[in-house]
C-alpha cells in the first residue's frame, strides 16, 4: 500500500502548481474547487488568461503595470457578474474589446440559464444572435439558415445540466479553455498584437458540438473559414479596438445599390442631365470626386439614389457596373470614438476597405461639409486631411453632397480640399417638373398609406407649396405636403368614425345612467328609467349595421391596400430580374403573377364602387383630394387657402360695409382696401407683390389706424393679428436693424428682425407703419423691396415672404390744409384743392420711388358733426359691450349723446378727444355704481344728460330686478320703458303657444337692443298685441299683484313650474313689487 501511488496525485499536483502561481499574481485569499466532473475550475479572482498561460508553459503571468492602468479606467461591471469576471475581461490587455464584451456576456448567459460552467456553446450563441458582431454577418452571407443556428444553440444549451439558484461563480470548462487556447494559437501565428473575434470565431468552428449545429442549418465549416479570412484580409490587430473595424463599410455606412435591388429607394424622375454630369466625373483619371451643391431638398441625395438604380439596371459605363455606392455615415463613424486615435482608425479601416475594392465602391458623403473637423482632437487630424491623398490619387472615388451656404463656409475655405471635388449645380425643379416627380412618386405613397390620390392633388401639393411655402424648396416641400395629407386619411381610416363614434359615447352615458337609476325606488327614476332602457335599445339598434357596415369597408379597403404594395413589390422584382437578364422568372412576374394582382385589385375596387353605390355617404373616406392639401398648407403657414365656403365668401363681399360701419365717413378708404382683399381671395391679386399697400393721409384721429384694426378683425377676428411699427421709434438710422436683424457681429444678430420674424410666423396679417413720416429715410428704403417684390431678406440672408399680408402706412402729413379749409364742406371745391395740397406735401417729403411702389394714397377727410355723432355711438357700443359682461344694460339719450359732442368736439384733433371725454366723465361714473353695488348684476341703467338740483348733469336712471322662481323651468315678466315713460307690463318668455303673442309687441318697441335679446329665446307665432296693463302711481298694489299673477297663476302654479322675472322703471321699485307679489302669491313662489 504504501509504494502504491494515490489514483489522484497528478491532479492534486496540478492543483498545487496552480495554486503557487496564482499566489504570485494576488496576496488575495484564493479557493480552489474541483468538482465531480474532474474539470479544473480556477479560483474567482484569478483571470484566465493568466492561468491558460501558465498551464500552457509560457511562463509567469504576473500582471504588468499597463495592464493594471487600464484595469482602473474600465467601466465598473454589473452587479450580476462575479468578481472573478471582473478580473477576466477587464484586466486582461490581450483582449480585444468585442472578445470582452462576448465572453463576458456568454457568462451572463451561463448564470441565466443556471448553468455551473462556461462553454463554448454561450458565447457562440452570443456571437450569432448579435446582428451586428463578425460572425452574424458572415453567416448571413452564406447559404444558410441564420435562424436555424440560432435555434440550434439553443437547443443545445438546453441539453446542459442546470442548478436553482444559479451559481455565484461561473468557471470554463476544459472546451472553453481549449478554445481560447486556440484562439492564441491563431493570434501567434497571424502576428496580431491582441486577440479577437475573428480569431476567437475560427476557434469556436473547431468545436464538434458548434459544426454539427452549422452543418444542420446548412453551412459549411469550410466555406466560413475562407469568408472570416476574407473578411479579415491582411489587417492586422493592433489596437483594443481593431476588430470593430471590420466590415467598416457595412458598419458605418448603407449600400444605396443593394437598397435600389431591394426596392428600398423611391423611383427618381428627371435630373438626368445632374446624373449624367456625375458619371462623367467618376470616369475620370483623377480627382474623380463630384460634389453636388444645391439648396436643401432640390434632390442632390436623390441623384445618388438615382445613379444606384442605375447601376442595378446597367444603365452606367463599364467603369461603374458592378460597384457599389456606399452612404457614408460620418456621425456613426465620429460615434463612441472617445479615445484619440480611435477616429482615425475607424475612418482608415473604411477607406482601406474602399481600396482594397479596387475602384468597385463609391463613396457618397451626405453633408460633406461635415468632414472639416470632423473627429479632430488635440495632435490629430480631421477626416477631411485624411480623404485628400486617397482623393488625389484617384484611389478613392468620393460623391459629396451639400449646401451653398455650407459649401463656402467650410469647404471654400480649405483650397486644397475644393481642389479635389468637381462642383456639379443642382437647381430647384420648376412647378411642372415637381408635378410629375409626384407622379411618379404617387403609387409608392398610395400604397404605404394604404389610401387612393387624386391627380389634382399632386397639381395642387406643387402649385400651393410653390406659392405659400417659400422658405423650402421645391420637391421636398411638395412631397411632404402629399406625405402628410395621405398621413391624415390614414389616421382617419385607423380610427373609428364620428358617427359611430358619437353614439358609442351616448350608448355609455345611456348605460350608466340606466345603472344608477335601476337602484331608486321613486316614480320618477322608475319613468325616467323606462325611457333611458328605450333609448339605449334605439342607440343600440342604431349602432349594429353601422358597425357592420364599418367592418365591411374597413376589410376591403384593407385588402385594396394589401393588393396595391403587392403590385408594387412585384414591379420592382420585375425590374431587378430584367436588368439581371433572368428571362424565365421576368416571364412569370409579367405574364403570370403582375396580372392576377391587377385583376384582383379591379375586382375590389368595382366591388368598392358598388358599395359606395349602395350608400348615400361612406362611413371611410380615403381618397386624398386638393381641398386635403390645402388644409396641410393651411395648418403650416397660418393661410387659409382652402376653397372659400359660401359663408365665407359672403363675408368677404359684405366686408366693406363691415369696414364702414367700423370707420365712420372714410367711405373711399374702405373700398379700397375691401377690393384688394376681394382680389387676394378670388385668387387674381399679384403673385410677386403684397396683397395690397396703402398711404393712409390726413388730420389726427380721422379713422387711418382704426381701418387697419377693423380689417385685422373682419380677416382673423381679432385686432391681435394686426403687426404694428410705431415709426417713431425708428428716427435713427441705425433702428433699420431692429426691422431686418442686427448684422453678424452685433448684438442680436440671432434673434432676427421684428419685421421679418413677425411676418415669418404669421405671413397673412396686417402690417400698420403708423406715423411714416418720422422714421428715418434709410428705414423706409428697407420697405422698397417688400412693396415692389413681395419679399424681404433679413440679417441671415434668409427670404421672407411677403405676398399674403396688407401693408398701411399712415402719416399727418399735410394735414393743416384739410383742416383750414374743413369748413367748406366735405364735397366742396375748397376741400379737394385741399387734398391736392396735401399730396403735394407728401409727394415732396418721402421718395418718389416710394410712393410709386404704393397701391394708393388715400387722403381721410375731416369728420363733420354727423359723422362724429355716428362715432360717439359707435364708442358708446364699445361701452354696452363691456357693461353686458356684468349683465347690465345700458341706454342713453340723444341729450346725453349731443353733451359728449359739445364737450368734447376739437376739429383738429378728431375722434379721439370724444373717447377720452367719455372715458372721464361716463365710464368712471359707471364704474362708482358698480362698485356702490347701484348696477347689480340684471338691471339696465338709462344714461341722460338733464337739469339736476339746479344745474345741468348726468342723469343715471337704474332699473331694478326682482326674481321670484317656483322651479326649474322659465317665463318671464318684464317691464319696458317706452317715450312716455309710463309703466306698462307686458309677458313674454318660454310660454305656451297662448302667451306668445306677447312677443309681436315687442317688435314694435323702439328699443333694439331688448329686442335682440328678447327674440334669442322664443320666436313670435302670432300679430295679436299682447295685452298691456298700465299701472300708475296710486296703482293699489293688491290689485297690482293680482293682475299680475292672474295672467301667470295657471302657468306658475302647482301644474307648469316657472321664473317669473319683474323688472321695473320709473315709479315702481323692487319692495314695491315684492309687496305686491306677496300679497296674492300661492305658496311656493320663492325670492331668489
Amino acid at each position: 500500500m504504501a509504494g502504491r501511488r494515490h489514483p489522484s496525485g497528478s491532479r492534486l499536483l496540478a492543483i498545487l502548481g496552480i495554486v503557487l502561481a496564482a499566489s504570485q499574481l494576488s496576496t488575495r485569499t484564493l479557493f480552489v474547487q474541483v468538482s465531480s466532473s474532474s474539470r479544473l475550475v480556477p479560483a474567482p479572482r484569478t483571470p484566465l488568461s493568466h492561468i491558460l498561460r501558465f498551464a500552457e508553459g509560457e511562463g509567469d503571468a504576473a500582471t504588468t503595470e499597463t495592464e493594471t492602468e487600464e484595469a482602473t479606467e474600465e467601466a465598473p461591471a454589473p452587479e450580476s457578474v462575479t468578481p472573478l469576471f471582473q478580473e477576466l475581461n477587464v484586466t486582461s490587455s490581450s483582449q480585444a474589446k468585442k472578445l470582452k464584451g462576448a465572453i463576458k456576456d456568454g457568462v451572463r448567459l451561463a448564470r441565466e440559464r443556471g448553468h455551473l460552467q462556461l462553454d463554448p456553446a454561450h458565447v457562440f450563441s452570443i456571437l450569432v444572435k448579435d446582428r451586428s458582431s463578425l460572425p452574424a454577418q458572415v453567416l448571413s452571407r452564406l447559404n444558410g439558415d441564420s435562424q436555424e443556428v440560432v435555434k440550434g444553440c439553443d437547443r443545445l444549451l438546453g441539453s446542459f445540466s442546470s442548478q436553482s439558484p444559479a451559481p455565484e461563480d461561473i468557471a470554463p470548462n476544459n472546451a472553453m479553455r481549449g478554445v481560447l487556447a486556440e484562439a492564441e494559437r491563431l493570434r501567434t501565428a497571424s502576428g496580431d498584437s491582441y486577440l479577437s473575434l475573428p480569431d476567437l470565431f475560427l476557434a469556436l468552428l473547431k468545436q464538434k458540438s458548434l459544426k454539427e449545429v452549422l452543418s444542420s442549418a446548412g453551412y459549411s465549416i469550410s466555406a466560413l473559414e475562407k469568408a472570416i479570412q476574407e473578411v479579415r484580409g491582411s489587417r492586422k490587430v493592433d489596437s483594443q479596438t481593431a476588430d470593430e473595424n471590420f466590415e467598416a463599410l457595412s458598419k458605418y455606412g448603407r449600400d444605396l445599390v443593394a437598397d435600389a435591388e431591394n426596392g428600398k429607394l423611391d423611383p427618381v424622375i428627371g435630373r438626368d442631365d445632374e446624373i449624367r454630369r456625375v458619371v462623367q466625373v467618376l470616369a475620370r483619371r483623377t480627382k474623380n470626386n463630384p460634389i453636388l451643391v444645391g439648396d436643401p431638398g432640390v434632390g442632390k441625395t436623390a441623384i445618388a439614389e438615382g445613379l444606384a438604380q442605375r447601376v442595378v439596371v446597367g444603365d452606367v459605363p463599364e467603369a461603374l457596373r458592378d460597384c457599389r455606392i456606399i452612404a457614408l455615415d460620418v456621425g456613426a463613424l465620429i460615434s463612441g470614438a472617445k479615445y484619440r486615435g480611435e477616429f482615425e482608425e475607424r475612418l482608415k479601416a473604411v477607406l482601406q476597405e474602399v481600396k482594397d475594392a479596387e475602384g468597385r465602391v463609391v463613396l457618397f458623403i451626405d453633408e460633406a461639409h461635415l468632414l472639416i473637423g470632423a473627429g479632430k482632437t488635440d495632435g490629430a487630424m480631421d477626416a477631411a486631411n485624411l480623404l485628400k491623398p486617397m482623393l488625389a490619387r484617384g484611389e478613392l472615388r468620393c460623391i459629396g453632397a451639400t449646401t451653398m451656404d455650407e459649401y463656402r463656409k467650410y469647404i471654400e475655405k480649405d483650397a486644397a480640399l475644393e481642389r479635389r471635388f468637381q462642383q456639379v449645380h443642382v437647381e430647384e425643379p420648376s412647378v411642372q417638373t415637381a408635378i410629375t416627380i409626384l407622379r411618379g412618386l404617387k403609387d409608392r405613397y398610395a400604397a404605404h398609406h394604404g389610401v387612393s390620390i387624386q391627380d389634382a392633388s399632386l397639381v395642387a401639393a406643387a402649385t400651393l407649396s410653390s406659392r405659400y411655402i417659400t422658405s423650402r424648396f421645391l420637391p421636398d416641400k411638395a412631397v411632404d405636403l402629399l406625405d402628410e395629407a395621405c398621413s391624415k386619411i390614414r389616421v382617419q381610416l385607423s380610427s373609428q368614425p364620428e358617427a359611430i363614434d358619437s353614439l358609442e359615447r351616448r350608448r355609455q352615458y345611456l348605460e350608466v345612467e340606466v345603472k344608477a337609476l335601476s337602484k331608486e325606488k321613486d316614480h320618477g327614476s322608475k319613468t325616467r328609467l323606462a325611457e333611458a332602457q328605450k333609448e339605449l335599445a334605439g342607440v343600440s339598434e342604431q349602432l349594429a349595421p353601422l358597425r357592420a357596415r364599418y367592418q365591411q369597408e374597413r376589410e376591403l379597403i384593407d385588402d385594396l391596400r394589401k393588393a396595391k404594395q403587392k403590385l408594387q413589390d412585384l414591379k420592382r422584382k420585375l425590374e431587378v430580374m430584367e436588368a439581371r437578364h433572368d428571362v424565365d422568372a421576368a416571364a412569370d412576374l409579367r405574364y403570370d403573377a403582375i396580372p392576377g394582382v391587377q385583376q384582383r385589385i379591379r375586382e375590389l375596387e368595382a366591388k368598392k364602387k358598388d358599395q359606395e353605390d349602395a350608400t348615400e355617404s361612406p362611413l371611410l373616406v380615403e381618397t386624398v383630394t386638393p381641398a386635403h392639401i390645402a388644409e396641410v398648407v393651411s395648418r403650416w403657414t397660418g393661410i387659409p387657402v382652402s376653397k372659400l365656403s359660401q359663408g365665407e365668401k359672403t363675408r368677404l363681399l359684405s366686408l366693406e360695409a363691415e369696414l364702414r360701419k367700423r370707420v365712420i365717413g372714410q367711405e373711399e378708404a374702405a373700398a379700397a382696401v375691401a377690393r384688394a382683399v376681394l382680389r387676394s381671395a378670388a385668387g387674381l391679386a399679384r403673385r410677386n407683390q403684397p396683397t395690397g399697400s396703402f398711404l393712409f393721409a390726413g388730420p389726427t384721429g380721422v379713422g387711418k389706424t382704426e381701418l387697419a384694426k377693423a380689417l385685422a378683425a373682419e380677416l382673423f377676428d381679432s385686432e391681435a393679428r394686426m403687426i404694428r411699427f410705431d415709426m417713431s421709434e425708428y428716427m435713427e438710422q441705425h433702428a433699420v436693424s431692429r426691422l431686418i436683424g442686427a448684422p453678424p457681429g452685433y448684438v442680436g444678430h440671432e434673434a432676427g428682425g421684428q419685421l421679418t420674424e413677425a411676418l415669418r410666423r404669421h405671413p397673412y396679417s396686417v402690417v400698420l407703419f403708423d406715423e411714416m413720416e418720422k422714421a428715418h429715410p434709410q428705414v423706409l428704403n428697407v420697405l422698397l423691396q417688400l412693396l415692389d417684390d413681395g419679399r424681404i431678406t433679413d440679417s441671415h440672408g434668409r427670404t421672407v415672404d411677403c405676398t399674403n399680408c396688407v401693408v398701411i402706412m399712415t402719416s399727418n402729413l399735410g394735414s393743416e390744409h384739410l383742416m383750414a379749409m374743413a369748413d367748406a364742406g366735405r364735397h366742396g371745391p375748397a376741400l379737394e384743392k385741399a387734398r391736392n395740397m396735401v399730396l403735394q406735401t407728401i409727394r415732396r417729403s418721402l421718395r418718389p420711388e416710394l410712393l410709386n411702389r404704393l397701391d394708393d394714397v388715400i387722403v381721410f377727410s375731416p369728420l363733420n358733426g354727423d359723422v362724429l355723432r355716428q362715432v360717439v355711438r359707435l364708442q358708446l357700443a364699445d361701452v354696452v359691450r363691456r357693461l353686458e359682461e356684468l349683465e347690465v344694460t345700458m341706454h342713453i339719450t340723444d341729450a346725453a349723446v349731443d353733451r359728449v359732442l359739445k364737450a368734447a368736439h376739437d376739429p383738429e384733433m378728431g375722434a379721439r378727444p370724444l373717447k377720452r371725454y367719455m372715458e372721464r366723465h361716463l365710464v368712471s361714473r359707471l364704474s362708482t355704481l358698480v362698485l356702490e353695488d347701484k348696477l347689480p348684476a340684471g338691471s339696465s341703467v338709462t344714461v341722460d344728460w338733464k337739469a339736476t338740483g339746479g344745474r345741468d348733469d348726468w342723469d343715471f336712471d337704474v332699473a331694478m330686478v326682482a326674481i321670484f322662481n317656483t322651479g326649474e323651468r322659465a317665463a318671464d315678466l318684464v317691464l319696458l320703458s317706452p317715450r312716455n315713460r309710463s309703466t306698462m307690463l307686458y309677458a313674454i318668455a318660454e310660454m305656451p303657444h297662448e302667451f306668445r303673442p306677447a312677443a309681436q309687441f315687442l317688435l314694435r318697441q323702439r328699443d333694439r337692443k331688448m329686442r335682440v335679446r328678447v327674440l334669442q329665446h322664443f320666436q313670435p307665432v302670432a300679430d295679436d298685441d299682447a295685452e298691456e296693463m298700465r299701472v300708475s302711481k296710486t296703482t293699489n298694489s293688491t290689485k297690482l299683484g293680482s293682475a299680475i299673477m292672474s295672467k301667470f297663476v295657471d302657468v306658475a302654479g302647482n301644474n307648469l313650474k316657472r321664473t317669473v322675472k319683474l323688472e321695473f322703471q320709473g315709479a315702481f321699485t323692487a319692495s314695491i313689487a315684492m309687496e305686491a307679489i306677496e300679497k296674492v302669491a300661492p305658496s311656493g313662489f320663492v325670492i331668489r
